[in-house]
């Protein structure tokens, strides 16, 4: 049976006994101008694990000084490797920094700071491209993602996200498989106090499908449909969720009007193995990454960027509901090691 919390804050109507379970452990930070200002801080807190490594590997290389060669470029590359950026992007890189040394004609390495900050915003800049979503109504998203990534916690907090905008939000819980999920997504749903649409098991898209049509009777801003988690392996599970994209358009036309694939920085190169896998399944718009004040080196945002780039709509690096933001390129290269001075 379905079960529906109205935006009024009034207690589920129920035609079975809604669970109860524990509300997520995140603080909530309201909107303002302190919440804008202390972002650039919280970032490079959250990053601060890949500070700690590529930064100082970095630092430690170029501050020494000496001549630009071949050991250099190879020093560096490992260090960009062992970051998680990736062959392609590692190649890209150094490449870009002999064309600078050639066209600059530097000749110490300390000069080298500048010139791969620079290249490195060149790359991610592309990625960089907000989410605009006041072209339809509803605008319906559609997360998808591995078991684990963080798809329901990224809901939440783009229900709160979305709110301090002064949008309506509706809540979908597609991920009928698994019951926690639907519990917490049912609980995000009263922390932010917008509707929730779930159903004991049954079929995702039907859920789906409903929660679009809910939305648009009740003049709803923003749809966020959650969908079962999968492995990319999983081909009879890759099917069904592209059926849930086919039902979603059967609902709305138009939808869905943006794909996101919930990535945990912390799997590193298999980040872009998803991008791959769901992207070929779901033609994916753009990304979230999260967990980005975990153990994550940072730098898959690079391989993605050159072996598969879409948007990267936004970036998770803590557990507050203020810590998922929009990706600034500039922002993040800053935060993975020291912006060279002027």
């Amino acid at each position: 049976m379905f079960s529906f919390f109205k935006k009024s804050g009034d207690k589920p109507i129920p035609a079975e006994t809604a669970p109860t379970p524990t509300a997520p452990a995140a603080a909530e930070t309201p909107a303002g101008p302190a919440y804008q200002l202390s972002w650039a801080q919280r970032l490079k807190q959250g990053l601060s694990r890949t500070r700690e490594q590529l930064g100082k590997q970095l630092t430690s290389l170029f501050s020494r000084g000496g001549k630009i060669d071949a050991d250099l470029y190879d020093e560096l590359e490992t260090i960009l490797l062992t970051a998680d950026v990736g062959v392609d992007a590692s190649q890209y890189l150094l490449d870009s920094l002999r064309q600078r040394v050639k066209k600059d004609r530097l000749t110490d390495a300390a000069q080298l700071q500048s010139a791969l900050h620079d290249a490195l915003c060149t790359l991610l800049a592309p990625l960089e491209q907000a989410l605009d979503v006041s072209t339809h109504k509803p605008y319906v998203i559609m997360l998808a993602g591995v078991n684990g990534a963080g798809k329901t916690t990224t809901i939440g907090k783009l229900a709160k996200y979305y709110q301090a905008q002064g949008k309506s939000v509706l809540l979908a819980a597609g991920d009928t498989f698994r019951a926690a999920a639907r519990e917490q997504l049912m609980v995000w749903g009263e922390r932010n106090n917008v509707a929730v649409i779930a159903q004991d098991g049954g079929d995702s898209a039907a859920v789906i499908f409903d929660a679009i049509a809910a939305a648009r009777a009740r003049g709803i801003d923003i749809v966020l449909a959650d969908t079962a988690g999968r492995l990319p392996t999983q081909l009879n599970l890759m099917e069904e969720i592209r059926k849930v994209r086919r039902v979603i358009r059967k609902a709305e036309p138009t939808a869905p009007h943006e794909v996101l694939l919930v990535l945990d920085a912390n799997t590193g190169q298999n980040a872009v193995t998803q991008v791959t896998a769901f992207d070929d399944a779901l033609n994916v718009t753009g990304l979230v990454l999260t967990k980005l004040d975990g153990t994550a080196k940072g730098g898959v945002i690079a391989a993605i960027a050159k072996t598969r780039p879409r948007p990267i709509r936004f970036i998770g690096v803590g557990e507050g509901l203020d810590d998922l933001r929009p990706f600034v390129a500039h922002d993040f290269v800053d935060a993975l090691f020291e912006a060279p001075a002027p």
